[in-house]
């Protein structure tokens, strides 16, 4: 046999979960490896396979067994090993013990530092078809299987039943039991194909087995491109582009073994219809794949894929086309039916939502936003109007319809139905930007009100879901409130706007008449808000210093907070950047020590370097003040930057806390104008060297 050869394990299952097929196959390909590394077995390349009914793992160049170890281990003392009349002692029985072995199979280290018993073994490598058995069995057991289910009378439990196991190591299989499976070298091909036993005869020739016998195609990121291709291909030959979202094109490749592309049609009528409603109906509810022309205007045509190879594609096609009818006329209707009543009409309908329990409706959550809206407006100098008014329509789609059957598309209606209405283009489109961002990197609101609008809802969410002490931990986030922080400070920093996040925050907490404790539900949120803004710095290429330093002096507006963080980031790369955060840091140290020692203003001084530093600190102060006054922190910094000679003359030539008490008031006092100095920007001194 050779030292090394591949190893192929199959789990044949009824049709797995679609949604969770792809993570399967992936954490168990990553077990299977983990349980390799800690078997310390070498390997090769590894290939995981997924299909609707089966998981497979291929590992190529899988050695033989384990190499052989030398173990040495060292116990107690010499001296303490034995009793006076050269008894072994606890200590040395102990450790003997812990070997495996007697007292007299023990050897003496000599070190430098004593003479120590030890213990020195030859470990021979386990064969790896002797570990393997194992490793698979609890790479299966770690799979992230959300509900486990048991089939006939046995207490067999997995996502779905299992059909047949396979377990290869070169051309010989490793008898085993998995889920009450005895192992072999047999798999099962399509259901419909290819149905009877099939024999893999090496690990390598799997997929090409199963695709030749079998009419599997095995790989799952294969089966994608395949789908994507024919999508497209299929598009093309009715003149038009396949509308493809990664999603459906993952989840259709997760339906089928083998898919077959078939070109269905609707009535032209439907394309009258928002485009959005069509391409949900098709997608969610049946799974196809919209057809678009060039200038991304719905076609009358979709794309669909068979798991099947019929003789007559036709007759498919046809009852694909007899079932899409009915959605699209559910859609009509709706449409049409939401269409009856203003948006304006539907708010007292919102009174019979409930948001949470102790926050009220969803009347109380429109209103709350709306005052806050228009608080945030008059801050920028924005049309208050516009603001609360789409705030005020911001949620009644909600109980049209169409989101009621596509809860996707709320927002999206609001918008359509507003422009229907009549109402302002700005107002409709803030309708639907208010959710925006709708996930990490998407884009945020393109108009000012919808910014406002968008910033004002996730707030009150915020602050809403914190009073009522509903605050996330661990990994549980039911509210998403992590992503709702997040979406709030990438709207105020991207589209810059000199928002102060702590007075709405502030505004927004008085809105709520239940009991809660504001002050301390203020910190936590505070904290929770700042902690996201730390992520999004540090994603942003910002490292945690800089980030602490400008977290320091808690800048109240998230996009004077990244212009600060920009500042210290240039600052840092500066020849006087590290002398002076280290002075920084010695200020701050000596003044925690000498609390309200300091002059309350600076009196007399007598050294020249004090005086020096003194007078540059003055010119400094007003240099500074234009540019602070323009938000230029980064000029500020670089007129500061040239303090560090003065400053450290000032410590080589200074004792700041002398004898005489006026005079150490006054350099403490002068040591607080220049850590003053830097903190109106950041408190450099949190800079690491």
């Amino acid at each position: 046999m050779s030292n090394t050869q591949h190893l192929l394990f199959e789990l044949g299952c009824e049709e797995l979960p679609p949604a969770s097929l792809r993570k399967l196959s992936n954490a168990l390909l990553e077990n299977v490896q983990q349980g390799l590394n800690q078997a310390g077995l070498n390997y090769g390349e590894c290939i995981a396979y997924a299909t609707p009914r089966r998981l497979a793992v291929l590992i190529k160049d899988l050695a033989s067994s384990q190499a052989d170890k030398h173990i040495e281990k060292r116990g107690p003392a010499v001296q303490a090993a034995f009793d006076a009349k050269g008894e072994p002692s606890k200590a040395c029985l102990g450790f003997a013990k812990s070997c495996g072995t007697t007292v007299e199979q023990l050897s003496t280290l000599k070190t430098g530092k004593g003479e120590w018993l030890s213990f020195s073994q030859e470990v021979k490598g386990q064969p790896s078809v002797v570990l393997i058995p194992e490793i698979i069995a609890k790479s299966i057991n770690q799979l992230p299987i959300a509900k486990r289910m048991r089939w006939g009378a046995s207490n067999t439990e997995f996502v779905r039943p299992v059909h047949w196991a396979l377990l290869m190591y070169g051309q010989d299989v490793i008898d085993t039991e998995i889920l009450g499976l005895s192992t072999g070298n047999i798999t099962y091909g399509h259901r419909f194909h290819a149905p009877k036993a099939i024999t893999v005869t090496a690990p390598e020739k799997y997929a090409t087995i199963l695709l030749g016998q079998g009419k599997v195609i095995a790989d799952f990121n294969q089966r994608m491109q395949i789908i994507r291709d024919a999508a497209n291909s299929a598009a093309s030959a009715v003149s038009g582009i396949a509308h493809i979202e990664e999603g459906l094109l993952e989840e259709i490749a997760a339906l089928n073994e083998f898919p077959v592309p078939i070109t269905g049609n609707f009535a032209t009528r439907y394309l009258a219809l928002p485009a959005e409603v069509l391409i949900t109906t098709m997608q969610i509810n049946q799974k196809y794949f919209p057809v678009k022309n060039a200038e991304g205007d719905l076609l009358a045509h979709f794309i669909t894929f068979s798991n099947i190879e019929s003789k007559n594609p036709v007759s498919i096609q046809q009852g694909n086309e007899r079932v899409i009818m009915p959605r699209l006329a559910d859609a009509e209707f709706f449409w049409n039916q939401d269409r009856k009543f203003s948006l304006e009409e539907r708010t007292g309908k919102l009174d019979t939502i409930i948001f949470q329990k102790k926050l009220g409706s969803l009347a109380d959550k429109s209103q709350r936003v709306e005052k806050l809206a228009e608080f945030i407006a008059d801050s920028l100098q924005q049309d208050s109007n516009l603001v609360t008014r789409a705030a005020k329509l911001a949620k009644t789609d909600l109980v049209t319809n169409m989101v009621e059957e596509f809860g996707s598309l709320q927002g999206l209606m609001g918008r359509y139905y507003a422009l229907a209405d009549g109402e302002n283009p700005e107002v409709a489109q803030a309708i639907e930007e208010q959710y925006y961002p709708k996930q990490s990197g998407s884009a945020t609101a393109a108009n000012a009100t919808g910014q406002i609008l968008a910033i004002a809802e996730k707030i009150d969410t915020l602050t809403g879901i914190f009073s009522a002490c509903l605050i996330p931990s661990g990994d549980k986030d039911p509210y998403a409130l992590r992503r709702t922080a997040l979406g709030v400070l990438r709207t105020i920093i991207e589209n810059k706007l000199e928002i102060n996040l702590l007075s709405c925050l502030d505004f927004s907490l008085q809105e709520f008449k239940h009991e809660f404790d504001l002050e301390k539900t203020r910190k936590l949120l505070i904290a929770f808000v700042y902690e996201r803004l730390k992520g999004h710095s540090l994603e942003h290429g910002y490292t945690a210093d800089e980030f602490a330093a400008v977290f320091a002096i808690l800048p109240a507006k998230p996009y004077d907070f990244q212009r600060r963080l920009q500042a210290v980031q240039n600052f840092r790369t500066l020849p006087e950047a590290e002398s002076l955060a280290a002075a920084n840091k010695r200020i701050a140290n000596i003044l925690k020590k000498t609390d309200n020692q300091a002059a309350e203003t600076i009196g007399q001084l007598i050294e020249a370097a004090e005086i020096t530093l003194f007078a540059s600190a003055q010119q400094a102060e007003k240099d500074v003040a234009p540019l602070l006054a323009a938000s230029d922190y980064q000029a500020a910094l670089n007129r500061l930057a040239g303090l560090r000679e003065d400053v450290d003359r000032f410590f080589d030539d200074v004792m700041v806390m002398c004898d005489d008490p006026d005079l150490r008031a006054n350099r403490l006092a002068l040591l607080t104008k220049l850590s003053t100095l830097f903190l109106q920007i950041a408190d450099i001194s949190k800079l690491q060297s």
